[in-house]
């Protein structure tokens, strides 16, 4: 949906702003190998990324092909939407915001504790910052605070996803490739086709009252010469209710999966090519603000790959 110059501006600013945290997030949880006596004596070398909350990989996972990681991920992402939407249609409102709620004071605590690593009882001082954060945006929906809480959720959801990449499989820039074009279709399949990402952003607006996403309303030409015209007759507030209110949107996966590339480029490459894959990220969303019409939905997610592969090819270069 096509929006004003300075809408445009804020939601890129955002979306930025987001890569480069998830960045330095992600460079906190970098792997770390030890080594270990075990008690038959053999030396064992020990990967750790430092997770918390019981997030670190096991030890016993072997790696495996980027094509069985892909299928795992897929599977969870689609039992994942059809949990949602199963929800959605039973009207289970609370459940979905327990469920959000738990994820968003993971995410922050995750986040929060980046900063704080080798400070006693990291884990759990983060966690204390973060459980009141999620309660207030996830339950007392204030625009402003969700705004800001969402630059600290996707780091820590791309730092999860990062470390589960690189520890799970051999070709981790691969993988996460493959996985970004699949989401691209799947999203342009979701919105031009099903309509799926539409139904999901009207029920999280209207009934959660939250929403996965950068979201910033805004009145439209019409709208503020409407305002400014009652402003000056004075008249009742509650018939400026009834004014339509536009609102502009960004989804959350679409913030993440661009991150959680850019995470693991870093962890192979370093941060110069991660941060190209950022800076691809956000000019192709620009191109995609820049033609899209007003009143139509786009996939954002074929642009911002798009982007992401064209900026990757020339980190490669580099």
């Amino acid at each position: 949906m096509k929006h004003s110059a300075k809408i445009t501006t804020i939601l890129l600013a955002m979306f930025f702003v987001t890569q480069l945290i998830a960045l330095f997030v992600i460079a906190q949880y970098q792997p770390i190998t030890s080594q270990v006596i075990g008690e038959d004596g053999n030396i064992t070398n020990v990967t750790t990324y430092n997770l918390p909350y019981g997030m670190d990989p096991p030890q016993e996972v072997e790696s495996q092909s980027a094509g069985s990681l892909i299928i795992s991920l897929i599977i969870s992402f689609t039992i994942a939407i059809v949990v949602i939407f199963i929800l959605m249609k039973y009207h289970a409102a609370t459940l979905l915001r327990l469920w959000f709620f738990l994820v968003v004071a993971l995410a922050i605590g995750i986040t929060f504790n980046s900063t704080i690593l080798g400070i006693a009882n990291s884990s759990l001082i983060a966690i204390i910052l973060a459980i009141p954060l999620s309660f207030y945006k996830v339950f007392k929906h204030n625009m402003l605070l969700h705004n800001i809480t969402e630059l600290l959720v996707y780091p820590g959801v791309a730092a999860i996803f990062t470390v589960l990449i690189l520890s799970w499989t051999d070709s981790p820039i691969f993988a996460i490739v493959v996985i970004l074009l699949l989401i691209s279709l799947y999203d342009m399949y979701a919105v031009w086709s099903a309509g799926f990402m539409q139904k999901m952003a009207k029920y999280q607006i209207e009934q959660l009252k939250f929403f996965t996403g950068f979201f910033i309303p805004y009145l439209g030409k019409k709208e503020k010469l409407k305002l400014l015209k009652a402003q000056k007759s004075k008249t009742k507030s509650s018939k400026l209710k009834k004014m339509k209110v536009n609102v502009a949107i960004l989804g959350g996966g679409d913030v993440v999966f661009p991150a959680i590339l850019a995470g693991t480029v870093f962890s192979i490459w370093g941060i110069i090519p991660a941060i190209i894959i950022s800076v691809g990220a956000t000019i192709a969303l620009a191109g995609l603000f820049a033609l899209s019409q007003k009143g139509k939905f786009y996939p954002a997610m074929p642009f911002i790959t798009a982007g992401c592969l064209i900026a990757l090819a020339l980190a490669y270069l580099i």
